[in-house]
């Protein structure tokens, strides 16, 4: 993905820190209980996402001190008076949250979901579905014969 140009989500799962439903639920479903354990097990330097379903829980995280929150599967029009609102009720850059949003975009529906209330567009669509070349590096004895991965053998 990086070398085809796209901006990785985040380098690896240590680099930030993402909230889901799972997440949330595991906390009794209380959004400020989970912001508050997944700052204290990152630290300082740690961001924390979560992914809301409604501008209640975007609202609910920022309030809890969510550094990014991601408006997931929004309509185009309900994702954009939830950017508005949440970008008039808490400010933009420094100050305020990341606004992200995700779900269902694809190439094909992207630009509906542009708005200047909007940090981070994401999106799987260009990964999911795609083929794929698998690659592998074997170390083989010299002389010792390898099958590949259609059975056909060759000699090394």
């Amino acid at each position: 993905m990086i070398v085809g140009g796209c901006d990785p989500h985040r380098q690896d799962l240590s680099t930030m820190t993402m909230l889901k439903d799972n997440h949330i639920w595991a906390c009794n479903n209380n959004i400020a209980t989970a912001v508050s354990a997944a700052k204290a097990a990152g630290g300082f330097a740690i961001k924390v996402e979560v992914e809301c379903q409604s501008l209640d829980e975007a609202q609910q995280a920022v309030d809890a001190g969510a550094d990014v929150v991601m408006l997931d599967n929004f309509t185009p029009g309900d994702m954009k008076k939830a950017a508005r609102s949440l970008k008039e009720k808490y400010g933009g850059g420094p100050r305020g949250p990341l606004v992200e949003v995700s779900g269902g975009l694809t190439e094909d529906n992207v630009s509906d979901y542009v708005s200047d209330d909007v940090d981070v567009i994401s999106s799987s669509s260009i990964h999911q579905g795609t083929k794929h070349v698998d690659f592998s590096l074997k170390i083989v004895p010299k002389g010792q014969e390898v099958k590949d991965s259609q059975g056909e053998s060759t000699a090394t």
